[in-house]
């Protein structure tokens, strides 16, 4: 079973859908599992604790081990961790952060729930991710933070990110929630960051239904994190611990079992979501007037989070929009993959109108996310991409790319 894409999608197209799942439908993500994690979660329900315990602490471990990172903590989200992130370097009212509006949504609220304002930052036509030389435009006396987000799987330009940061005395936070596996300059992304923030909701590589995680180096910043996530029973007479009211973001072991099951075979799964990719190119190869996916020279690896048609320049939102609709008419579960946060009405509310960001609504009017998992067959890829084609016939096929 799967839920509406949690990512870059329409207003509340990440919300549980209420209505039944269609059974017969071609889903958007489907979760890789395996006996390993049946037995994991098993083990942990066989135990006599459930809730966040020694399954918390190896999957940290193990995720830490992964990455090449001294410290991981589990969080209830990827947005919880970003929140936790910025209390832990004392971000708050007065302060402004530098972040996408092409990014996963629920991480780039906790900027306002933080009580800083979030200051967007153009993307990079090609890659989808943030641009340095747009976020130096961007940066005044107030910046505490830059938000650097691999969006889609693909790595952000993190050497001019972080030239930036240093140059201004800024934290720089990597957004690896759609990301996890991708390599830039050889370097695994999650090891760019001051703090690096994972999320393990649908319909990432790695999910525990819900979670997420924040590694970094500085023992004192994860420290902070852990007083900020929840306190621990042996806890609740230090005065040092106690000093912070924890938000109670932690997970239980029944997430962590997933985790920890999923990062031990971490390799294998993005392995078998690579040879769905393929066919999809395979496939798409005939498909004219549509973007072909981009890897920027510095990047090493990338793992998609969802596989994209970027359609070209004369089909329109409305005739995206079409497209998606004939999908789903075909039991076909795609959506429209971005909806800029500079548009929603909590970031209007804000002053930020249509026309600013003019990069990210020209990406965001085009891009259609089409179901992207282990599961499924060659002959379900032809019949997406060739039930897309149809669709397109009368909305703009044969148009332009760029």
């Amino acid at each position: 079973m799967t839920q509406p894409i949690a990512a870059l999608a329409p207003a509340d197209a990440d919300e549980p859908d209420e209505e039944a799942i269609d059974e017969s439908a071609i889903l958007l993500s489907d979760p890789d599992i395996t006996e390993a994690e049946l037995e994991a979660v098993a083990d942990v329900l066989r135990s006599p604790r459930l809730a966040g315990g020694p399954v918390v602490e190896a999957f940290e471990a193990a995720f830490a081990e992964y990455l090449g990172r001294k410290y991981a903590v589990a969080t209830a989200s990827g947005g919880m961790g970003l929140l936790l992130a910025l209390r832990a370097y004392g971000v708050g009212p007065g302060d402004e952060v530098i972040a996408s509006p092409h990014s996963y949504r629920e991480t780039a609220h906790a900027i306002s729930l933080s009580g800083a304002r979030p200051v967007f930052a153009d993307i990079d036509y090609w890659a989808g991710t943030i641009a340095p030389e747009k976020v130096k435009l961007r940066i005044t006396d107030k910046t505490r933070v830059i938000v650097g987000a691999n969006a889609n799987g693909h790595p952000a330009a993190w050497a001019g990110l972080r030239a930036l940061a240093t140059a201004h005395g800024l934290v720089l936070i990597e957004d690896s929630t759609e990301a996890i596996g991708s390599r830039y300059q050889g370097a695994l992304v999650g090891s760019f960051g001051d703090v690096s923030i994972f999320d393990f909701s649908q319909p990432g590589a790695l999910t525990c239904g819900e979670g997420g995680m924040v590694v970094t180096d500085d023992i004192d910043i994860a420290s902070a994190l852990r007083r900020h996530r929840s306190r621990r029973l042996n806890e609740r007479s230090s005065v040092v611990v106690t000093a912070t009211a924890p938000y109670q973001a932690g997970i239980s072991d029944l997430s962590a079992a997933l985790g920890l099951a999923q990062i031990k075979r971490i390799d294998e799964i993005l392995e078998r979501r690579r040879l769905v990719e393929h066919l999809y190119y395979k496939h798409v190869q005939s498909f004219e007037g549509i973007k072909d996916p981009y890897i920027a020279p510095e990047v090493t690896e990338i793992n998609w989070f969802l596989y994209l048609v970027h359609l070209g320049t004369r089909f329109s939102r409305s005739s995206r929009d079409s497209i998606v609709e004939d999908l789903r008419v075909e039991h076909v579960e795609a959506v429209a993959y971005s909806a800029p946060l500079h548009l929603q009405r909590h970031y209007f509310d804000l002053g930020y109108r249509r026309g600013d960001y003019l990069v990210t609504e020209k990406v965001a009017d085009r891009a259609v996310a089409l179901p992207f998992h282990t599961h499924l067959t060659e002959g379900e890829i032809e019949f997406i991409v060739g039930t897309m084609k149809d669709a397109s016939v009368n909305v703009g096929a044969g148009a332009a790319i760029y």
